[in-house]
């Protein structure tokens, strides 16, 4: 029998509109991922919050011991609920995060959060390169505009081609509803 981990990915501060990174759709994927952590938490499954510090003290974004690196009030977690500190995209570098997932017995993985083509993009790939199956709720996730070689790239397509490249060969990419139907 499986034994799932739910993967909260940088829902802090620092994305909402008043950080340095305001994240597109926040609003709309916050409130999806609130629904996602609620339903974990009733069924008692291993829920396991990453948030994202700077490694710099002086950094421009994720500045350790600021309030931007709080997780958000929507999505913070409870007590006993194990925290993730990270410094890198990859949940998994150089973080205790494979071992507690192995200590807990957790043989498949549900990521939200932020953002798609970063966090997101590279936690899923790297948690579908240690053998387990990953589920990604694509309306649980927000990214931000980009820019590419003088061309503005909408969030809406950095996400779509966020969650394409998943989809293709690294997780199964469902919506909230579909996940917890």
């Amino acid at each position: 029998m499986s034994k799932r981990a739910t993967i909260v990915v940088d829902l802090q501060n620092e994305y909402l509109p008043t950080g340095q990174l305001p994240l597109v759709g926040l609003d709309a994927a916050l409130s999806n991922a609130a629904r996602v952590v609620a339903a974990a938490r009733a069924s008692g499954e291993l829920l396991v919050h990453v948030r994202h510090e700077s490694a710099q003290p002086d950094a421009p974004f994720f500045r350790p011991g600021t309030g931007a690196v709080e997780i958000i009030p929507a999505v913070a977690p409870k007590d006993g609920e194990p925290v993730i500190v990270k410094h890198h995209p990859n949940s998994f570098r150089a973080t205790r995060l494979k071992a507690l997932l192995e200590a807990e017995g957790v043989t498949e993985l549900m990521v939200i959060g932020a953002m798609s083509h970063m966090c997101i993009e590279a936690t899923s790939r790297a948690a579908a390169d240690f053998g387990y199956p990953v589920t990604v709720a694509h309306d649980a996730c927000a990214t931000m505009n980009l820019e590419f070689g003088g061309t503005a790239v909408p969030a809406a397509q950095v996400h779509a081609a966020s969650m394409a490249a998943l989809g293709f060969g690294y997780a199964s990419v469902t919506t909230t509803d579909q996940l917890l139907a």
